[in-house]
């Protein structure tokens, strides 16, 4: 159902850091600290594959939460699809527990503001730990369960996720990383750079921040065999090459979610 009109912020050449970040311990590394309370969970992210599509607002704008605001870039809404193997899980002052710890994701996103804070809206996060999404539709996030596998032989890896719902979700992609790290433009910051999540919960709209230092991305030679990922968005994104980047591993920190706003969504 289409939404009442509504602001969007939009970045056109431009990147800097968000206001919000002055005075919160946001590090000279680009690494966010939250400044209330400590980290609840931990996380290693290995094998990282970005894949980014430019699309028109209006195919995207009716499937975010009305509070939430597009942030644009020159323009232009951004699909993204983040693919990655999940190591070490664990909860702060506890070790890993067995069956949890260790898992493959994928996550379809949007780019997102609320009141001056950037972030990203998922729309889907796909594991293949069953646990994993008991607990987390419980909470927050829409996680979901589907098959999901990675190869990997040398510098290769071949990826295919398939999730089975009103409308079958399939990637399939093999990737090839072509570079030692680079020095990110202004674009690549900006899609990549993200400290802060939302997402919807009975009503209410919740916040998620997390900690690392900055991506150090790759190039990455990609070919897409199957994709109808986000059957939703009537712009097409199968056939359409994507921006790519590729990155080793990343340490995250997990912050405890925060309610942004109570029974109040429409």
């Amino acid at each position: 159902m289409l939404k009442k009109k509504r602001s969007i912020q939009n970045k056109n050449s431009h990147y800097s850091l968000n206001n919000s970040f002055v005075g919160k311990n946001f590090t000279t590394e680009g690494s966010y600290f939250m400044w209330s309370k400590p980290w609840i969970m931990t996380q290693i992210w290995q094998d990282v594959l970005f894949l980014h599509w430019p699309i028109s607002p209006s195919e995207i704008e009716p499937y975010i939460p009305q509070e939430l605001q597009l942030d644009l870039y020159n323009n232009k809404a951004w699909l993204s699809v983040v693919l990655f193997k999940v190591k070490g899980q664990r909860l702060r002052f506890l070790p890993p527990f067995p069956g949890m710890d260790s898992y493959l994701q994928l996550n379809v996103r949007t780019y997102v503001t609320y009141n001056g804070m950037k972030g990203i809206y998922f729309f889907n996060l796909d594991v293949t730990n069953r646990f994993i999404v008991q607990i987390a539709t419980k909470g927050s996030l829409s996680y979901r369960h589907s098959k999901i596998s990675l190869k990997q032989r040398g510098n290769n890896f071949s990826f295919t996720s398939l999730y089975h719902g009103a409308l079958d979700e399939r990637l399939q992609i093999s990737y090839q990383p072509i570079s030692s790290a680079i020095i990110s433009s202004t674009l690549e910051k900006w899609l990549v750079e993200r400290y802060h999540s939302w997402s919807t919960w009975k009503n209410s709209l919740l916040r998620i921040d997390i900690s690392h230092t900055p991506w150090q991305l790759q190039r990455v030679s990609i070919n897409i065999t199957s994709n109808t990922l986000a059957p939703f968005v009537k712009e097409t994104i199968q056939g359409i090459h994507p921006i790519a980047h590729y990155s080793k591993n990343k340490k995250a920190r997990i912050f405890s979610p925060i309610l942004e706003m109570k029974n109040q969504l429409r």
